[in-house]
């Protein structure tokens, strides 16, 4: 009677075993590679693709290169292929670079999720939570009120191959060129904005080559970050002016002082969250169409042809909303 008891105690116990095994394989699976690894910004990235995936039960993680080469996420997205994950999200260095090896990962039945690449034709969807046309134009208007719509300016951005970036810049370029004619640009663009000390070298050599400029739009988290280290060294905190997206809680001493003036953001947490989101719904066999409601999202009108989904979350950054935001963790 004891041994049948045993016995009988150890088959429920195996086949409990195999059930959590079973549900341990059920569980997708999904990396997001982004541009770099171990900066504020996409830390914060990391914090909501973590949460979100506890949340939902997805064992999501995030791949973080040691620097903003294509080539390095290109060798990060082949790991993932080879893995086998069931999703893969990606925020792009270079688009046309990705390209290749995402068709590659969708022809192994590998959903693909991108963030800060509309261009790409290899997903199946992109999200954004900023309109190329609003985040560029609204960061110019501002240059222009700070500079009183006149004076010399030079435009950063992450590399001279991020697409969305350069789109920021053309579309703030042309904003002021034809709303505040007196405003002119020096030199072209310069892809050193997901580098701190690339930015602050810029700042400095541009300060020499041009001492009457008064104003820097940076497009890259770095970029606002050097530049206003540039100017505090150089004593022109109030006199030259530096605006873009950046983390507040990287920014907030230099925001207090003046040395960066404000920008605007969205919150990288919540893409993060949105990353998982949409991943889980592309497993789940989820359909996405106008109307569709997805959390960090809000209620959607997708570009079905592009694979498009593109909202305006911006959130100033300034003295007064800084240590709020950085407070939160971003």
């Amino acid at each position: 009677m004891i041994k049948a008891v045993t016995a009988a105690l150890a088959g429920v116990a195996f086949a409990a075993l195999l059930a959590a095994g079973a549900h341990a394989q059920d569980k997708p699976t999904m990396g997001i590679v982004v541009k770099i690894g171990g900066i504020p910004w996409f830390n914060a990235m990391e914090m909501g693709i973590k949460e979100r995936g506890e949340k939902l039960g997805v064992d999501a993680t995030m791949v973080g290169p040691t620097s903003a080469d294509p080539a390095l996420q290109v060798r990060a997205i082949e790991d993932l292929i080879a893995k086998g994950v069931d999703v893969i999200g990606v925020v792009p260095n270079d688009e046309a670079a990705l390209e290749p090896v995402l068709e590659k990962a969708r022809a192994a039945g590998i959903k693909v999720v991108a963030h800060e690449g509309p261009g790409l034709k290899n997903v199946d969807w992109d999200f954004e939570l900023a309109s190329v046309k609003g985040f560029g134009e609204t960061h110019a208007e501002l240059l222009a009120q700070k500079m009183g719509g006149k004076g010399e300016y030079a435009v950063y951005v992450g590399s001279l191959t991020v697409p969305l970036h350069n789109a920021w810049a053309d579309a703030a370029i042309a904003y002021l060129k034809e709303k505040y004619p007196e405003m002119t640009l020096v030199g072209e663009r310069y892809g050193v904005a997901e580098s701190v000390d690339d930015s602050r070298k810029t700042t400095l050599d541009l300060l020499a080559a041009h001492p009457n400029m008064t104003g820097i739009l940076a497009f890259g988290s770095q970029g606002p970050i050097g530049a206003g280290r540039a100017f505090e060294e150089r004593r022109l905190i109030g006199k030259v002016h530096v605006l873009g997206p950046f983390s507040p809680g990287q920014g907030l001493k230099l925001v207090k002082e003046g040395a960066i003036t404000g920008g605007f953001m969205w919150n990288p947490a919540e893409a993060g969250r949105v990353f998982v989101s949409m991943g889980k719904m592309l497993v789940d066999g989820t359909e996405i169409k106008d109307g569709t409601e997805i959390e960090g999202l809000g209620v959607v009108k997708p570009d079905v042809e592009g694979r498009d989904i593109i909202t305006d979350n911006l959130i100033p950054i300034n003295a007064e909303t800084v240590q709020g935001l950085a407070d939160l963790g971003l």
